[in-house]
């Protein structure tokens, strides 16, 4: 079942209940059953207003707010016991310390949610917070990581967080995708649910689900950035402008094909290596190969040898708009 789904029916059930609680009550102390369903009902729907209006409000902001209100309460508390207002009339006394108390204790949740995991150990000195790591962390990712299929072996391997959050608009964007015909977009977004399923049965490589809301006024790009800064995650994407968007806004993103060509071998001049001979040059005598990377190597006098592979020394690179372009010659004759 869809996770939105599971929600919206939770919601259903629990107005259906205060419904029911509102029929048992009305029937009792209010003059009739209808009355209580309808207190019952109104009660449930404000109960679940208060649901979606508290969406982008986390377990750890919500605990630094009840932290900071108790902080709070206690200042009002040590103020009001120190007599100062032992001279004024009890209704004063009442409505000042009512004043105190909300005042502080809303100066507390602000300061609290405002507040890190560190500073919380200048009000409690003799208790550390564990300092978060960035491998702990979750991994956000986005509709591009999941058709681009390498997400479950980078799974796998064990380099990322054991948390990867699918965001749910995310999902429901592959989904259109994989639902748009016979093309080759619709073939890649089948393929890549199939993946997910198989990461999903995989105990190495599993994934959760996140159940956002989509929101048809804003660009999904956007609401990935939100997420992830509200859930303390870092971004995984193919591409370049998102990575820029989140990094400009204090989140951390992981760019795949940044990794992928930072991990390409180095090939310095005068080094040996096996080379398969896959086409001609430019020139007549000229061959190429390519490496496991796709590094394109320009071989000398080596057209005889098309169709081969043998064993050549490098011997000078250019710079290209591509990447970089290597020339070598045969091992025989260098």
């Amino acid at each position: 079942m869809n996770p939105q789904t599971t929600v919206n029916l939770l919601r259903t059930l629990f107005v259906t209940f205060a419904i029911c609680v509102g029929v048992m009550i009305g029937g009792e102390m209010l003059s009739s059953a209808l009355q209580g369903a309808m207190v019952g009902g109104c009660f449930g729907l404000a109960v679940v207003l208060a649901d979606r209006l508290m969406r982008g409000i986390s377990l750890r902001i919500f605990s630094s707010a009840t932290f900071g209100l108790l902080i709070g309460f206690l200042f009002a508390q040590l103020l009001l016991a120190s007599r100062v207002l032992a001279g004024a009339a009890p209704q004063v006394q009442w409505l000042l310390g009512l004043v105190a108390y909300s005042a502080f204790g809303y100066l507390g949740m602000m300061l609290a949610v405002r507040s890190n995991r560190d500073e919380f150990a200048l009000v409690i000195p003799y208790v550390r917070f564990r300092q978060a790591r960035a491998h702990d962390a979750p991994v956000l990712v986005d509709a591009r990581i999941i058709l681009d299929g390498r997400l479950g072996e980078l799974s796998a391997s064990g380099f990322l967080s054991d948390s990867i959050v699918i965001p749910q608009f995310v999902l429901d964007e592959v989904q259109g995708l994989g639902e748009g015909g016979e093309g080759p977009a619709s073939h890649r977004a089948r393929a890549a649910l199939l993946r997910l399923q198989q990461m999903q049965r995989n105990p190495a490589g599993g994934f959760t689900i996140h159940a956002t809301e989509p929101d048809a006024t804003t660009h999904p790009d956007t609401q990935l950035v939100k997420l992830a800064a509200l859930l303390e995650a870092r971004l995984l994407t193919t591409d370049p402008n998102l990575c820029a968007i989140a990094r400009l806004q204090g989140v951390v993103a992981l760019n795949l094909d940044e990794l992928t060509r930072a991990l390409r071998p180095t090939v310095a001049i005068g080094d040996e290596t096996e080379l398969p001979l896959v086409k001609e040059g430019r020139d007549p005598h000229q061959a190429v190969g390519y490496l496991a990377d796709g590094t394109m190597i320009v071989v000398n006098h080596a057209r005889p040898h098309l169709g081969k592979t043998v064993r050549v020394v490098i011997g000078s690179a250019l710079q290209t708009s591509a990447g970089r372009l290597y020339f070598a010659e045969l091992k025989e004759a260098a």
